[in-house]
């Protein structure tokens, strides 16, 4: 509850800077139950002006920014730089996961707010930071686990950063979100329950507290520790009468 109370503050007070000097401010990379946090004083936080972008379309962790063109005259340009990681000896590289490339950058004395999404193709993988690190971590980021690797400042578009969905199908008791949630996960609905009161669940990037949500087509549902899915809609019934749903998996 303290930790709500601070950024609560924290967002109050840069919107409040940039409304008063006509700057644009900027919060560090917000993660979907901060964000939740903002979407519940947005209305409180209207009068600056505010945008919400993570580097790319997807991102999960996003920045947001205060101010607008309206206001001052310009576009705001959020301070956001891709890195490009790769092995330097990619026929040694070992297979690396998201915590490891987050491990590394942490034990560099990387806050985790200044850290965005991480996107790994095969071996290699593309790091959102803020600016300001970008030089840091490229000087710095030489090993992760026991493989050796060089990181550099991407520029340009970078086609890999597209999601990779996967089509699956479900039987479910019906399109409430606890049911679709279980089914996917393949926990129990109890289980599922302690999730939602342990704050984990997510739609369309807000916190999601309704165990009987019914899911609409397009709805992104994110499962934290768990994933992230996009409900498609129901196809129809089994011969037992459940409900046949599509949904697409981020994979």
């Amino acid at each position: 509850m303290e930790q709500d109370e601070l950024l609560k503050k924290r967002l109050l007070d840069l919107a409040t800077k940039a409304d008063r000097q006509n700057v644009y401010t900027y919060t560090g990379f917000l993660s979907l139950a901060e964000q939740s946090e903002y979407h519940q004083m947005e209305r409180e936080l209207a009068f600056a002006g505010c945008q919400m972008f993570g580097g790319a379309e997807n991102c999960e962790r996003m920045m947001l920014q205060f101010g607008s063109a309206d206001t001052f005259g310009y576009e705001g340009t959020f301070p956001i730089a891709v890195l490009e990681i790769r092995p330097s000896a990619e026929k040694f590289a070992e297979e690396l996961g998201h915590r490891d490339y987050l491990g590394a950058i942490l034990n560099l004395g990387i806050e985790r707010s200044l850290i965005g999404d991480i996107v790994i193709r095969e071996k290699k993988a593309w790091v959102f930071c803020v600016e300001s690190i970008a030089e840091f971590l490229c000087d710095n980021l030489t090993k992760i686990r026991h493989t050796a690797v060089r990181c550099s400042i991407s520029s340009g578009s970078v086609p890999e950063l597209a999601p990779h969905l996967e089509e699956v199908m479900l039987n479910v008791a019906s399109g409430r979100i606890d049911a679709v949630a279980a089914a996917w996960t393949k926990l129990s609905r109890s289980k599922v329950t302690e999730l939602f009161r342990e704050k984990k669940i997510f739609v369309n990037g807000r916190l999601q507290e309704n165990v009987s949500y019914q899911l609409k087509e397009g709805d992104t549902l994110t499962v934290r520790g768990y994933g992230k899915i996009i409900y498609n809609s129901i196809l129809g019934e089994t011969k037992k009468g459940r409900s046949r749903v599509q949904i697409w998996v981020y994979v």
